[in-house]
């Protein structure tokens, strides 16, 4: 975004200056020498609790190299500003997705679904790269990027509605008892993105921490905007006080054939872990 005149931009933000120079070289978690606006850094150091760990990590040249060619056409900075969703996806619906990781189940569900526009939001540097070069490879259309804090993005710049679908695929689980306010859904997650969420909207959960499966079951259950699409259980053996004797678990649902297997849920399966999907239906 360009400087305006009562806003200087620094020399580090200069024009010239490469897009992956400029997200690289960012405070963590924040891309503030891409975007200089003052509101934007009083809203990304406010003083509430983070759902996410900032990584940036080193990108590979093909990383960079996507960031340089296609981000000033496919990026956005998550800085306040109001969306129009129309100017980015045409009259395609949207579906909001955070924390896409690397980016390969993006690629693989925008290639499968060009009808439907997907935001992409992340704080990860070189998985923005990642992805740039993927929807390169697949010719995708249909994917925007968003760097930064999603709950800035969804409380400051979309409006109420906009929104045909959320996905959040195996976020970061926070394990540890004093850490669990950290994790992205709960009450108040919702309380923000439900009113983004257009009737007949598709909220998508994914996870492989079964003690985070069942806060967002509950926490997804306990809303009437919400319908659960398969209260009759996912057909599991994950063995708990509420399996029923067929081995399904009530409320979770069958893995479905769009969601490709993750990087993060092969490495959860390894482990032993247990993959749940949640499917609900805004009313």
């Amino acid at each position: 975004m360009t400087a305006t005149a009562s806003t200087p931009q620094p020399a580090a933000q200069a024009p010239a200056t490469r897009p992956s120079a400029r997200l690289s070289a960012a405070p963590a978690g924040y891309p503030a020498p891409m975007y200089p606006h003052r509101a934007t850094e009083e809203q990304h150091s406010e003083r509430r609790i983070r759902s996410f760990q900032p990584r940036r990590g080193r990108m590979t040249p093909a990383q960079a190299g996507a960031l340089d060619r296609n981000w000033d056409d496919w990026g956005l900075a998550i800085d306040g500003s109001p969306l129009d969703l129309t100017k980015l996806f045409g009259e395609l619906p949207v579906t909001l997705e955070i924390g896409f990781g690397m980016g390969e189940t993006t690629a693989a569900m925008a290639a499968a679904d060009p009808a439907m526009g997907i935001l992409a939001a992340d704080v990860h540097t070189p998985g923005h790269g990642n992805l740039l070069n993927l929807l390169e490879q697949s010719g995708a259309q249909n994917v925007r990027l968003a760097a930064g804090d999603a709950i800035i993005l969804l409380r400051d710049m979309l409006v109420d509605g906009c929104l045909a679908g959320l996905r959040v695929y195996f976020a970061d689980p926070w394990p540890k008892p004093k850490h669990h306010k950290r994790r992205l859904v709960q009450a108040d997650f919702l309380d923000l993105v439900l009113p983004r969420l257009a009737p007949g909207a598709l909220v998508h959960c994914a996870t492989d921490w079964e003690p985070y499966a069942e806060q967002m079951l509950d926490v997804l259950s306990a809303r009437p905007e919400l319908v659960n699409l398969h209260p009759e259980g996912d057909g599991s053996a994950w063995t708990d006080e509420e399996r029923r004797a067929d081995g399904t678990v009530p409320g979770y649902a069958p893995r479905p054939g769009w969601r490709p297997v993750t990087k993060f849920e092969r490495a959860g399966l390894a482990k032993g872990h247990v993959v749940h999907d949640l499917l609900f239906r805004k009313v």
